[in-house]
């Protein structure tokens, strides 16, 4: 039986791909990876770790979620093929020079980025949305108990990136007063405007040293990101993103019941039932199922995927509204499987409507739910994945 060489750490995902793998007629052998403790980019320790690893299991291909160098330079020392699926973005080491080399097999959830980085000459790289696990969800079903600890009409997983020590502004009020302006502006416009970037390309040589100058953002030596990409992708966009939450959040629980389920404390949204942490894996699909509308606020740097969460929210048979991201009018019929909005203001007026139309809010849930089932799950990921590898 051939064997795949899984990296195993703890990322979402493993124990549903993992059987997937296995209805495929693989020996999935597990090789604890630590992403914290080594430097998954430049370790050579953890490079001849797992090349010994592959020479010993010899499997005719490693897996991971994400992707990172190390492993790409013991793959092609050992010339096996190394296949990755990517669902975080920004993700930089991506942006790895090791990407380049021929045993890659990477996959990635958002066409924009994989177009970005076809661009820079990466060849093996692939769009491949990610999966929901709806075998899983099926058999989760919310006892009376969850119901009252759950039941909401608008529920939001995640973070609301609202605190200081998640992103950098806390050092950019050291910037002159004309860089400020400027950086300010751009929020406010990127703020408004979904399926098109303005953060990066707006991010000249001298507003990028006037930043670099209270807060040092430099690219890696070994890579093809820019110090413009990492602080557009890493930083700016994720201060639009806790800008945006914050006014919906707090537009909508004005006139709705909105529960909020996040590690964080938000004294800046006192109408918002802060929830405090969910365990993603244990209990987050109870609240999904509990909710009428479950929102998804993608963060700025996901240009186009889908994310993980509004798959999720699919999976369980909600009804998603979400930001405009293109990547689901590939797959999804907005306003029969799922609802987008392109403003604050159309997201609150499309909450209201969906709130009193109990019929066409449960019918466009449960379409939703069948397309996800027939169209995005694991195992038909795994089967495009095998297919392209």
């Amino acid at each position: 039986m051939d064997k795949i060489l899984f990296l195993e750490w703890a990322s979402f995902g493993n124990e549903h791909i993992i059987p997937v793998f296995e209805k495929f007629g693989y020996e999935v052998v597990k090789f604890p990876f630590s992403v914290h403790d080594e430097d998954t980019r430049k370790s050579e320790k953890l490079a001849s770790e797992t090349a010994e690893r592959i020479l010993k299991e010899k499997p005719v291909f490693v897996f991971s979620f994400n992707y990172y160098p190390t492993v790409a330079i013991a793959c092609k020392a050992c010339r096996v093929k190394y296949v990755s699926w990517i669902y975080d973005s920004p993700f930089i080491q991506v942006y790895s020079q090791t990407a380049l080399l021929d045993t890659n097999r990477i996959f990635h959830f958002d066409s924009h980025e994989v177009g970005r980085l076809q661009g820079l000459g990466v060849k093996n790289i692939h769009y491949l949305p990610m999966a929901a696990a709806v075998e899983h969800y099926d058999r989760v079903l919310p006892s009376a108990g969850d119901r009252a600890a759950y039941d909401s009409e608008i529920t939001f997983i995640g973070s609301t990136y609202l605190e200081e020590h998640n992103h950098m502004f806390r050092h950019l009020k050291e910037l002159d007063d004309h860089t400020r302006g400027y950086v300010d502006a751009l929020l406010q416009a990127q703020m408004i405007l979904y399926g098109v970037d303005v953060i990066e390309p707006a991010l000249t040589p001298p507003i990028v040293e006037s930043i670099q100058k209270v807060c040092p953002v430099y690219a890696q030596g070994d890579g093809m990101e820019t110090a413009e990409w990492v602080l557009a992708n890493y930083f700016l966009a994720r201060k639009v993103t806790a800008m945006e939450r914050q006014k919906l959040l707090s537009e909508l629980s004005e006139k709705h019941q909105v529960r909020l389920f996040t590690p964080e404390r938000t004294p800046q949204l006192p109408n918002v039932l802060n929830m405090g942490k969910i365990d993603y894996y244990d209990r987050a699909a109870f609240a999904m199922k509990c909710a009428k509308i479950n929102l998804n606020i993608s963060l700025r740097s996901i240009h186009a995927g889908m994310p993980l969460r509004a798959l999720d929210i699919l999976g369980c048979g909600g009804f998603l509204l979400t930001n405009f991201q293109s990547d689901f009018l590939e797959y999804l019929k907005p306003g029969e499987d799922f609802v987008y909005y392109e403003s604050i203001e159309q997201a609150v007026e499309l909450a209201d409507y969906y709130l009193t139309h109990d019929k066409e809010r449960e019918a466009i849930a449960a379409n939703g739910y069948r397309k996800v089932k027939q169209e995005l799950s694991y195992t038909k990921q795994v089967e495009k994945m095998l297919d392209l590898i």
